[in-house]
């Protein structure tokens, strides 16, 4: 890795905490953006000339600062603008609570019952996954426009409602809880096949999401949701060495050496699973049934014997709690798998919504391809390569491309 890459890496990686805490600090989520993102410029316009400092986020936080109070007191009409920034510079203790972590407060701010579950999510992407706009209205399957106006309009719900930058009380937090474990989630998802740029893997966003369930899990480990989310997320990350190539190239499920999975990380998750599932015997958990599939996957010795009558079933079970477009295409791939392509098309193509999902089309494209049809094939994957994906994943489609002439 060229050393400016690596320094911009850093940079990207304590940037979003650094974020987290001076957005606890301001109380203004779109000032400590502005303030952030002067830091992080100063640092990639200085760090690889001068060297990276010993304390990377001690700096960019201190840049950071400096710039939000010559932001305020350059915006300041009355005194109390002034008082204000004045207190930003050293600001008074904080009341004790139950997690001092940034980013999970951050999480928590975001995921307010004030806010619509869908703005709830989108704007904890924005700040906390560091995810832009775009790559936001991608995750969310939205125009990235309207994207624009739902997180402008979260924000002004955050400031006018005065809502608290804090983890909530014992009793107030199963309200947010479907809206952090989605976002944690999403967060996840986008560092596990990144939606652009030339890796395949965002291991920071992974390793984030991760550490992240597990502060949740430990707030609420008698939540269903919050150990199945961690399960899920432990179980896909075991995977995550093995399915990036020498060369940084994808490297599909049934090609992958499963001697580089990680087994603690498959052992942790499938008795989290395990528990999950015994903590919802009534109605299931949509994150525990998908940790369930990925235990399915993480347990079978090879590919060929993947049991999938059993991953199919628990489609089935997540269908009647969570049913999704998505879910239904996956559903139909490992139908693919066990009936053959043929069926596995079928089932795609009853499929309503998708039609700007790159991998809707990708999975089509590949069963047209094993079935004999060229044509029809190539015209899929052409179609997926036209609605973005990282560099790997479209080298691998374009590489099946040209395998059929």
């Amino acid at each position: 890795m060229e050393a400016g890459d690596a320094v911009a890496r850093l940079v990207r990686e304590e940037g979003t905490r650094v974020l987290a805490t001076l957005i606890r600090v301001t109380g203004d989520v779109d000032l400590a953006q502005d303030a952030a993102q002067d830091a992080v410029v100063r640092a990639l316009e200085t760090w690889p000339s001068r060297g990276v400092p010993d304390n990377p986020r001690g700096w960019l936080l201190v840049a950071a600062k400096h710039r939000a109070v010559d932001l305020i007191r350059r915006e300041a009409r009355r005194p109390a603008k002034e008082a204000e920034s004045i207190m930003f510079a050293d600001p008074a203790p904080e009341p004790p609570e139950m997690v001092r972590d940034d980013l999970l407060r951050l999480v928590f701010t975001c995921c307010h019952p004030a806010l619509a579950m869908e703005a709830q999510v989108a704007l904890a992407l924005r700040t906390l996954g560091g995810l832009s706009t775009a790559e936001v209205a991608r995750a969310l399957l939205v125009p990235e426009a309207a994207m624009a106006k739902r997180l402008t309009r979260a924000k002004q719900k955050i400031a006018q409602a005065r809502i608290p930058y804090r983890v909530p009380a014992a009793e107030e937090l199963p309200a947010r809880l479907a809206g952090v474990a989605a976002t944690i989630y999403l967060i996840f998802n986008e560092g596990y096949a990144a939606g652009a740029g030339e890796d395949l893997v965002r291991a920071a966003l992974t390793g984030e999401a991760i550490r992240l369930a597990r502060l949740l899990a430990g707030l609420m480990p008698d939540e269903p949701t919050a150990l199945g989310l961690l399960a899920l997320l432990l179980l896909t990350d075991a995977r995550r060495d093995a399915r990036v190539a020498a060369d940084g190239g994808l490297v599909l499920l049934a090609d992958q050496d499963r001697a580089r999975w990680d087994a603690a990380a498959i052992q942790e998750g499938v008795v989290l699973v395990g528990t999950a599932l015994r903590r919802s015997p009534g109605r299931p958990d949509p994150y525990v049934v998908q940790a369930a599939i990925a235990a399915c996957h993480a347990l079978a010795p090879d590919y060929p014997r993947t049991n999938w009558d059993a991953v199919i079933s628990w489609y089935d079970v997540l269908l009647t709690v969570a049913d999704s477009p998505v879910a239904r295409l996956n559903r139909a791939a490992a139908v693919a798998e066990r009936d053959g392509p043929a069926a596995g098309l079928a089932l795609a193509d009853t499929i309503d919504g998708l039609a700007g999902y790159p991998w809707w089309h990708a999975t089509r494209a590949e069963l047209l391809h094993r079935l004999g049809q060229p044509a029809a094939a190539r015209a899929a994957y052409q179609q997926a390569l036209t609605l973005g994906m990282s560099e790997p994943q479209a080298r691998h489609l374009r590489r099946r491309l040209a395998e059929l002439g």
